[in-house]
Formats: C-alpha cells, sequence, structure tokens
C-alpha cells in the first residue's frame, strides 16, 4: 500500500463523502519529536498498524499496538504517543465526521440529532454497533486482519473512481465497522492474542542491554529455531530481530537522556553500543537527532 493522505475541504475525492474527515497511510521511517502529542481531536477514528510497534496513550491508559491491531477513538478520548511522538512503522487511518454518524439522536460523544444516512447499514444493525463502540472499554482490538484490506480496497476505489465506486467504498466504511463491532463483541476485555514468551523475552532482553545479543541467543530464550523465530519476530513488530533490539535501545536511550544527566558515553555503554559515535550515528538515523541535540532541545522544552 503506498503512502497517501486524503481530507475533507482539501482532496476532491473526498467530495461525494461528506462523513469522511480523513483517509490516509503513512510510513514512519525516523522519530519526529513532538509529532504525535496526547489530544482530543474530532471525529470517530480508527487506526490499523502495518508494521511496527507503536506506544499509545488512549483516554489516560498505556496500550502497546502491533501489526493488524486497530485502535478505535470515540470523540472526546484524548489520543498520542506514550512519548507524544509517532514510532517508527507504518498505520493507516479514518476519521469519521461525529456530524455523520450512523444513529440518530445524541449519545455521549455524539450530539448531531440530524445526520445522513451514509451508511447502508440497517437502523437496527447501526444502533447495535453504536452501542457496542459507546460500551467498549477496550478501545485496541487485536489481530484484525481482514481490516487491513478494507482501508487499501477504499484508497484504490477514491483514487480510480471507476463505476460504483461511491456505492464500493460507503460498503467498505460499513465493512469496517461491522469487523470492529464483531470483534470486539468476541474479545470481551479479553488480554490480546500475544505469546507470553515473547513478553518475556522483551523484559530480558531490557534487563540486559550491554549484553551483544545474537539472533540465536534470543531465538534460544524462546525455545525456537532461528529461523522461526525470526518470521514470528518479523510478523508482530515489523523488523528482523536485530533492528527490533536496535529501537529497544533506542527507546531506552531516549529516556534516560530525558530523565538523567549521565554523560552521553556512559549512556551509549547503558544501552549497550560499544562506541558513542556508533550510538550518535544509530541515534541520529532513527530519530533525526544526535544524541546531544535531543538533549539540549528537550532541556529547552522544544
Amino acid at each position: 500500500m503506498n503512502q497517501f493522505l486524503l481530507q475533507q475541504g482539501r482532496s476532491k475525492e473526498l467530495e461525494l463523502f461528506p462523513h469522511i474527515i480523513e483517509l490516509g497511510m503513512k510510513k514512519i521511517q525516523t522519530i519526529q519529536f513532538q509529532s504525535f502529542p496526547i489530544e482530543e481531536r474530532t471525529g470517530i477514528r480508527i487506526y490499523y498498524i502495518l508494521e511496527g510497534k507503536f506506544e499509545w496513550i488512549i483516554n489516560g491508559n498505556h496500550y502497546i499496538l502491533y501489526p493488524s491491531d486497530l485502535a478505535l477513538i470515540l470523540p472526546g478520548q484524548p489520543l498520542g504517543g506514550a512519548k507524544e511522538f509517532l514510532d517508527i512503522g507504518t498505520l493507516a487511518w479514518i476519521t469519521l465526521d461525529v456530524a455523520t454518524e450512523l444513529v440518530p439522536g445524541p449519545a455521549p460523544g455524539f450530539t448531531d440529532t440530524t445526520p445522513h444516512r451514509w451508511s447502508g447499514l440497517s437502523p437496527t444493525e447501526s444502533r447495535s454497533i453504536h452501542k457496542i463502540f459507546l460500551l467498549n472499554h477496550t478501545p485496541v482490538v487485536a489481530g484484525l486482519r481482514e481490516a487491513g484490506s478494507n482501508f487499501q480496497l477504499a484508497a484504490k476505489e477514491l483514487q480510480q473512481q471507476e463505476i460504483g465506486f461511491e456505492t464500493r467504498v460507503r460498503h467498505l466504511v460499513d465493512g469496517l465497522l461491522i469487523l470492529l463491532a464483531r470483534q470486539l463483541t468476541k474479545q470481551n476485555n479479553s488480554q490480546r492474542d500475544f505469546p507470553a514468551t515473547f513478553m518475556r523475552l522483551e523484559q530480558e532482553l531490557r534487563s540486559n542491554l550491554s549484553h551483544q545479543w545474537t539472533v540465536e541467543e534470543m531465538a534460544a530464550l524462546v525455545g525456537l529455531g532461528t529461523t522461526a523465530f525470526t518470521e514470528k519476530v518479523k510478523s508482530y513488530t515489523g523488523f528482523s530481530p536485530l533492528n527490533y533490539f536496535i529501537n529497544i535501545r533506542i527507546s531506552e536511550a531516549i529516556r534516560l537522556l530525558k530523565g538523567t544527566d549521565t554523560n552521553l558515553t556512559d549512556v551509549a555503554l547503558d544501552v549497550g553500543f560499544y562506541s558513542s559515535q556508533h550510538f550518535s550515528t544509530t541515534f541520529k538515523k532513527l530519530t533525526g537527532y544526535t544524541p546531544s541535540q535531543f538533549r539540549r532541545n528537550n532541556s529547552n522544552n522544544i
């Protein structure tokens, strides 16, 4: 899926779809600080993770999202990065206008009383989905791979605008809402389907960042061969095992640079880099800043 951004009022592709505020897909290759502050935004927002690991604060709670996970953000719910920036990875999203909601009548977070009937769902189905969304206390839906096709196909229909595209786009948005409602019902606030062994691996890596971990050592910790382990890590995080570990190191370095006055050489050694130069080069590649620039900017609240 290629990157794109369609916005109501700016993109002619959305002229026939007043209920779609924004539809986009973005690949984040470097960390841009302050790129995802915690704040409320308008509309019902649905995010789909294609690659990477994203740490977000949703309505005051901390969540970790992996590939094929969705986040459902209702009006009035603050959202932002755990460190107020978008992590490295790829995500797609759609924002729906609450003034063109599915169900007539006011409800918490939904105030319009004369909605446009853009959805093809029946009134009974609309009310059921509406209720599921409002009563949902777990905004993250785990492992919903089918939803990725809805984003990709909707973008394709909007861009090509072949005969029947208007009906097709509406059906795809409806389908996304149905998938979400069904999965939320099945999930029923259960824990994410994510191997406990992998979570223990990350804890072990974080507890010994100075060790020069090999793929073979990491695979042995979870009882897998290197090929199977590499494939599993790639499917969960979007990264190779070694690149995933480097991201863990940089994440810890950011914490140390922001929260301590430890000198840069010690920070580099603490998180497992063999030299301050190697640390500085890797840090800048992933964040766009050298460690000293980041610390200086952070101390000046820039």
